[in-house]
């Protein structure tokens, strides 16, 4: 029987990996978006990015992800448990991918460009920023929790990192669903 130390390294390189696998196809998107649409048009006037509407879709299915899992884990379906977790991890895979390019659109699209550092346009630029910081946390939140769901360190009577998880998921949705009103409060 492997040791503590022998199980507490394997699953900190398992982590390591998840993460690197994560956030590496997550800067691959927002790459390979950058690069195939092409410098924005500017525009004058503020208006949230083509990518803002498709990562709040993925929001929400990674939200219904999470709370599935933490519903799974209740009735101690394991594999089902670990599936809703790794579509979670895509699904926020993405949101981290589309964001950047969101960002990115917003800093060259003219909207942030015209001013970006008074006004309306600093004030959501700052937000989305802060709002994507808190989203990269939360995968890598996620990314551990996914690593001890597959350690089963989770079971109907534990699973207290899951519901925090799940909760931080849905505060980082409703925060996003703020900012979105402030861009239509902005134009």
């Amino acid at each position: 029987m492997p040791s503590n130390t022998a199980q507490h390294s394997r699953a900190a390189r398992l982590l390591f990996f998840v993460l690197l696998l994560l956030f590496g196809t997550a800067a691959l998107i927002a790459v390979t978006l950058i690069q195939f649409s092409g410098r924005p048009k500017s525009e004058s006037g503020l208006r949230p990015p083509p990518a803002f509407a498709a990562s709040t879709l993925l929001l929400a299915a990674g939200s219904v992800a999470m709370q599935w899992s933490l519903h799974q884990v209740r009735t101690e379906k394991q594999a089902p448990f670990r599936r809703s977790l790794f579509v979670a991890a895509v699904v926020g895979m993405l949101f981290v991918g589309l964001q950047s390019y969101g960002i990115w659109y917003l800093l060259h699209g003219g909207t942030a460009a015209t001013d970006p550092q008074t006004g309306v346009h600093a004030f959501v630029f700052a937000f989305v920023v802060l709002h994507a910081l808190h989203f990269v946390v939360a995968l890598m939140f996620l990314a551990f929790v996914a690593v001890q769901a597959v350690a089963d360190r989770y079971d109907h009577e534990y699973y207290w990192g899951v519901t925090v998880c799940t909760w931080f998921w849905h505060m980082l949705g409703a925060v996003w669903a703020a900012i979105l009103i402030v861009f239509v409060i902005a134009v």
